[in-house]
């Protein structure tokens, strides 16, 4: 009997797609489950005829796998998946490979990395982005942990993952440790952020230029043509074109409170953690948090009092506006999403390859588009690229969306539109182009009521400064960290 060329186990929508797609490129992949029924109808439904070898026990999964073995976890994140590296672990030799293809938590991977590396094993985490229809038909895949496990793994994961321009493939090595599940965490964070944006772009059409969803479709339609050309726009083109079945748009029957799993949250933590500014991300985060409370809100429209959204000036122009604040808005968010791997590769010692992992997001991702195409040129042309902001590119379209920007964020604050994306990523723009913050000011205070000290202009960075501002507190200042 043949031997398969790889083992996945959890035979869910993903790992059932992940399975077919395996073998359409020549793959033999031995399946388990923890229900035995899902073998079963999988084996005699899907997979019939297929090189593919149903398993009942982890013993058979692994006695029918090629050495050294690869073995695919595509199960629930958190307490399974080391529940499973437990149970494998005696099951498999020296050289082995546990691969987690799961939304894990990047600290998670590292740990388990660092555990299945002191058992003579090799592990790999691995972002898996697309959904069911890329995992199906060529996913964007972000695989880090083990590096002597990668020349094992990269005939499959390159084979079976989306191409773009030239055959390249979305899939190539990013890092040790949790570095592929921290790239795969920072993706599922821009997502937030663009998903957001699009919405606050939605709102604003809606509400403010009352439009109705076709309308909305034909726009976003326009859209997808050109520099926002992206996944996200295309669905959402689809979606308000899509009708119930009384005809009325179903985009309009749903109700208005978002979920989330989790990655965003991560996300921002991650930055808080760093100290790194993900403003945009944050807001998109709170979002979700601030639709959840749906009958606080009906509540609160019956008394809280506002401007009464009345829009009369020049429709077409101001949608023009909207697309170029949108992406205006999309960029600073590419940008301190940059920032944020930037600044974890350095606590981590990772190696990213920035240009490679815009390359990885190009194509079947969630936030796949073209507009990745120039952030991989943006680092190609300067590796050391601080911020995305400060490319010659990026900083053009910056400085020609600044008018529009400004114009769709002011008639939104003052037609009492929400629009928390598109008002930070401004406010962070300025910021950052700001020579002179007030955190001087804010320096004072914590001086004044801590003694934390400050750092003067006339004087060398690094020497720092108490002043007794009352006359009573004395010379003593508090040690000087930051957090």
């Amino acid at each position: 009997m043949s031997r398969a060329d790889i083992g996945l186990i959890g035979l869910a929508v993903m790992g059932e797609n992940l399975v077919m797609n395996m073998e359409s490129h020549g793959f033999t992949v031995a399946v388990y489950n923890r229900t035995s029924e899902k073998v079963t109808n999988f084996i005699e439904g899907r997979a019939k005829g297929k090189n593919i070898i149903g398993a009942y026990t982890l013993e058979e999964l692994v006695s029918n796998l090629k050495k050294p073995r690869r073995v695919m976890l595509m199960v629930k994140a958190g307490q399974p998946v080391d529940d499973f590296i437990e149970k494998l672990i005696p099951l498999l030799e020296a050289g082995d490979i546990i691969i987690d293809g799961g939304n894990s938590h990047f600290p998670d991977t590292a740990r388990r990395t660092d555990y299945v590396e002191s058992k003579g094993l090799f592990y790999i985490g691995t972002g898996v982005s697309g959904g069911e229809e890329g995992a199906l038909k060529g996913p964007s895949m972000m695989p880090g942990g083990s590096p002597a496990a990668w020349p094992h793994v990269k005939p499959i994961f390159q084979a079976i993952c989306a191409k773009v321009e030239g055959g390249t493939p979305c899939c190539d090595w990013v890092g040790e440790g949790g570095a592929g599940h921290f790239v795969k965490m920072v993706h599922n964070g821009i997502e937030y952020g663009d998903m957001q944006l699009i919405c606050e772009a939605y709102h604003l059409m809606r509400d403010y230029l009352g439009m109705s969803a076709d309308e909305m479709h034909e726009v976003f339609a326009e859209w997808n043509n050109a520099e926002l050309d992206s996944y996200l726009i295309e669905i959402t083109r689809d979606i308000l074109k899509y009708k119930d079945e009384d005809g009325s748009a179903l985009v309009d029957k749903i109700l208005d409170t978002a979920g989330q799993k989790g990655t965003g949250k991560w996300t921002a933590i991650a930055a808080l953690d760093e100290g790194v500014g993900l403003t945009l991300i944050g807001e998109a985060v709170f979002s979700r948090c601030l639709s959840a409370i749906k009958e606080e809100r009906v509540v609160a429209s019956k008394i809280l009092k506002g401007p009464k959204p009345a829009f009369k000036g020049n429709k077409k122009a101001f949608i023009d506006d909207l697309r170029k604040a949108l992406f205006a808005s999309k960029i600073v968010s590419y940008a301190q999403g940059y920032t944020l791997m930037s600044a974890a590769a350095k606590t981590y010692g990772w190696n990213l390859n920035y240009g490679g992992i815009a390359l990885m997001w190009r194509g079947g991702c969630i936030i796949r588009s073209v507009f990745l195409g120039k952030i991989k040129e943006a680092f190609d042309n300067n590796p050391n690229l601080k911020n995305l902001l400060l490319d010659p590119y990026f900083e053009e379209i910056l400085s020609n969306s600044n008018e529009s920007w400004r114009r769709v964020c002011a008639e939104a604050l003052q037609n009492g539109i929400p629009v928390p994306a598109l008002t930070t990523a401004l406010c962070y723009y300025d910021g950052y182009r700001c020579e002179r913050l007030p955190a001087n000011l804010l320096q004072a205070q914590r001086d004044y009521f801590g003694a934390h000290t400050y750092e003067r202009i006339d004087r060398p960075r690094g020497e720092f400064f108490h002043t007794n501002w009352t006359g009573q507190g004395g010379s003593t200042s508090a040690s000087t960290y930051i957090v």
